[in-house]
C-alpha cells in the first residue's frame, strides 16, 4: 500500500517519521511472467499493475528477431575475446548461419554464453562453432508447413531475413577489418571465407563501401 500511495500521490512517511515527503520518481519495473495471468491467479494485485502499466515495452524472445543475432553475437565476441586474451576478431559464415537457425530457448542468456565458450574453444581470428555446440533439431522434426511443432511462434528465417543477417553481419566485420578483404587481419579471413567468395557475397547482397568525404580536387 505505501508503494502505491508513493507511485499514485508521489508521498510517502519514512520509516519512524510522521513527516510526509514528496517524491517526483519514475519506476521501471521489467518481468519475464505474464503479469495478466498472475492477476487472475491473485498472485500480483492488479492496482499495483495499472500503476506501473503505463508505457509498456514488450521485448520477444531472440528466436524472433533473427536479425538482432549477428550485432549481439559481434558485441559478446568484442567483450569476451578481450577478456580472454584471443584474438578472434570476427565470425565465420558458417557459424552465423548456425546461430540464426538455432531456436534460443535460453534467449540473449544463451547467446552469450554460447559465444563465450566458443572463444574459449578458439584458435583462429574467426569464431567457427561447431554444429554440436547447436543442438539443432534434425530437419524431419519441421512440418511441411515449415512450422514446428508445438506451440512455439514461427520463426523468421525466411530467404530474405537470412540474407539481411548476413548482409549485417558482413558490414559490420568489413568495418572492423577497414574495408580490407584480403590479408591476415581482412575482412575474408575474419569471415572464414576466401576473398573470390567475399567478393562474390558483397555483389549479391548489394554491399559496396560509400565514401565518408571527398578528397579536394589537386
Amino acid at each position: 500500500m505505501k508503494l502505491l500511495r508513493a507511485l499514485q500521490e508521489h508521498e510517502f512517511e519514512p520509516v519512524g517519521s510522521s513527516q510526509t515527503v514528496r517524491v517526483d520518481v519514475r519506476i521501471i519495473a521489467a518481468t519475464n511472467r505474464d503479469l495478466m495471468q498472475a492477476i487472475r491467479e491473485g498472485r500480483f494485485r492488479s492496482d499495483l499493475f495499472y500503476r506501473l502499466n503505463v508505457v509498456p515495452l514488450a521485448v520477444p524472445p531472440l528466436r524472433e528477431r533473427p536479425t538482432d543475432i549477428a550485432s549481439l553475437a559481434l558485441y559478446f565476441l568484442g567483450r569476451h575475446a578481450k577478456k580472454a586474451g584471443k584474438p578472434v576478431r570476427g565470425i565465420a559464415t558458417a557459424t552465423l548461419e548456425r546461430l540464426v537457425a538455432y531456436h534460443w530457448p535460453g534467449n540473449v542468456r544463451e547467446l552469450e554464453n554460447l559465444i563465450e565458450r566458443a572463444i574459449v574453444l578458439s584458435s583462429g581470428p574467426a569464431l567457427d562453432l561447431d554444429a554440436h555446440l547447436l543442438h539443432l533439431p534434425p530437419p524431419a522434426l519441421a512440418s511441411p508447413t515449415g512450422e514446428g511443432s508445438g506451440s512455439s511462434p514461427q520463426r523468421a528465417d525466411s530467404p530474405s531475413a537470412l540474407e539481411e543477417v548476413e548482409r549485417r553481419h558482413i558490414l559490420s566485420v568489413l568495418e572492423r577489418a577497414g574495408w580490407v578483404i584480403e590479408g591476415a587481419q581482412g575482412a575474408a579471413q575474419l569471415l572464414n571465407l576466401t576473398p573470390s567468395t567475399l567478393r562474390s557475397r558483397l555483389k549479391k547482397l548489394g554491399i559496396r563501401r560509400v565514401a565518408s568525404s571527398v578528397a579536394p580536387e589537386r
